[in-house]
């Protein structure tokens, strides 16, 4: 299995439990630091731990293209489930 396709699957994870949390505490949307960078900042951890565990080697780091794909993931599960659910959350 690529480093590509886990990040795709964790990012589906992440983007399933911001709308959960979303649907559920739908007030969690007006915190400091909104929904949307929460995504952003769990891509740039997965990176990071990526980086830290292959220790940089060339064919081991997620190309900007599956960086991308994996964060339009996670936004739009983040913004489908509390849409389908009929949550007031807010996102930005």
């Amino acid at each position: 299995m690529t480093i590509s396709r886990v990040f795709f699957g964790y990012m589906a994870l992440v983007g399933v439990l911001v709308g959960t949390i979303l649907v559920a505490a739908p007030q969690v949307g007006d915190f400091f630091i909104k929904p949307y960078f929460w995504v952003l900042i769990t891509v740039a951890l997965f990176d990071g731990g990526s980086s830290f565990y292959r220790r940089n080697t060339p064919g081991a780091m997620l190309t900007m293209q599956s960086r991308m794909i994996g964060f339009g993931i996670g936004i739009a599960l983040m913004v489908v489930i509390p849409s389908l659910a009929g949550s007031p959350a807010r996102f930005l």
